[in-house]
């Protein structure tokens, strides 16, 4: 392992993450920056992607073929379609999907596309990794099936559909496409997300509170398992 890539969506989620990093060197490429760190004597460049799959898909290709990285962890919010999730809970994907990936009207299955899967798998290893962190800091998180679509699905119609075709646990806007590059680049990748909104949640909740919470409490994660890869 020579270099490892931390993504988020949003700039909040990789603020806290760089409170851990000293000595940062600051490059800007193709609309965004990237920070450049080391941590012990592994190289880390971290970054965020903007909203959506094109963006992530834009990032996730520079952090590995401009920088060099060769190993990819993502970490966001995302909302919760299993019942059993709850808002605070740590999801790791075993797969992803792209739920709004349709060209059912030429017979294929929604999320597949020709020359593709309707499922893309992460690296099993990191999963496992992950799993152990949380086991022995015992925090709570469940290993399931992440769906990723360009729009923020409110609607619970749209989300009992993707529930019932995909059988998926969480929705968001970033991890399939992340993935599906990580996979055609073979590059190990591993995608956590906080749950930040389920259909029973409390109507008082606050989405900028729990982002902020939440944000920090990845990153103290992804430096737990940072630590275990060295």
């Amino acid at each position: 392992m020579n270099k490892i890539a931390i993504m988020g969506a949003m700039e909040e989620e990789i603020t806290p993450l760089l409170q851990y990093f000293t000595d940062i060197n600051k490059v800007e490429f193709a609309d965004n920056i990237y920070y450049e760190a080391k941590y012990n004597n592994i190289d880390v460049v971290i970054a965020y992607s903007k909203i959506g799959k094109v963006f992530s898909t834009l990032t996730a290709t520079t952090m590995i073929e401009k920088f060099g990285c060769d190993t990819l962890l993502f970490s966001g919010v995302a909302g919760g379609i299993n019942p059993e999730l709850k808002i605070g809970d740590l999801i790791v994907a075993n797969q992803l999907t792209q739920h709004d990936l349709d060209i059912t009207a030429f017979g294929h299955p929604f999320g597949y596309v020709p020359g593709g899967a309707v499922f893309v798998k992460t690296d099993e290893k990191l999963k496992n990794i992950a799993l152990e962190v949380a086991k022995q800091n015992n925090i709570k998180i469940i290993e399931g099936t992440i769906a990723t679509g360009d729009q923020f699905v409110a609607d619970e119609k749209r989300k009992q559909f993707i529930y019932d075709t995909f059988k998926a646990d969480a929705l968001e806007m970033e991890g399939s496409s992340v993935a599906v590059v990580c996979d055609a680049l073979d590059v190990p990748c591993l995608i956590i997300r906080a749950i930040s909104d389920t259909a029973d949640m409390d109507a008082g909740f606050n989405f900028d509170e729990f982002l902020e919470t939440s944000a920090k409490k990845s990153a103290e994660f992804l430096i737990q398992i940072i630590k275990t890869l060295i």
